[in-house]
């Protein structure tokens, strides 16, 4: 089941849209090779759309199963991964966005206060791109898979300024 993934800020003023994304394998295939891997064997999102000042607010979570390259075997696995979405958009131009920063400004950041809003381009929130955003964010950077084990054992050859003095002294016979 695939439903459109996008809503129109005009039509928040009825009240908060919900959208259940369940990408067909088309469109997963499309992420997978995006965000470099193997495969996204599954992928859903409950998401709600609901206004916020004169922008929108975005909340929910999803849940799937990822494919990826393990860093220690090379060997592909999959792997559930979840994550929560919060997100606040405004329109540009809004005053609710954060002030220009680019003229050597500095950010203050909480961590008890949420995220700032997001500029919206256009009137229409794409929830497509805003879940491959939060599930690039999800994925393990350096995956390695449960059973994989790294073994390495450092050379045995005596590497001081000596060992070549050494092999050229005779033994004694």
């Amino acid at each position: 089941m695939t439903v459109d993934g996008t809503v129109r800020l005009g039509d928040l003023a009825a009240g908060p849209v919900r959208r259940r994304l369940k990408p067909d394998a088309q469109t997963r295939a499309a992420l997978a090779a995006r965000l470099g891997l193997e495969a996204l064997p599954e992928l859903e999102a409950d998401l709600e759309v609901r206004p916020w000042m004169d922008g929108c607010e975005v909340v929910g979570g999803f849940d799937g199963k990822v494919t990826q390259v393990c860093g220690v075997s090379l060997e592909p696995f999959t792997q559930t991964v979840s994550g929560d979405i919060d997100l606040r958009l405004a329109p540009e131009g809004s005053p609710h966005l954060p002030a220009d920063l680019t003229v050597g400004g500095e950010i203050e950041v909480s961590l008890d206060t949420p995220d700032p809003p997001e500029p919206l381009e256009g009137d229409t929130i794409d929830l497509m791109v805003i879940l491959g955003e939060h599930l690039a964010l999800a994925i393990d950077p350096f995956p390695k898979r449960p059973d994989a084990v790294f073994e390495w054992s450092p050379e045995t050859e005596d590497a001081s300024p000596f060992a070549a003095l050494r092999a050229l002294k005779k033994s004694p016979e």
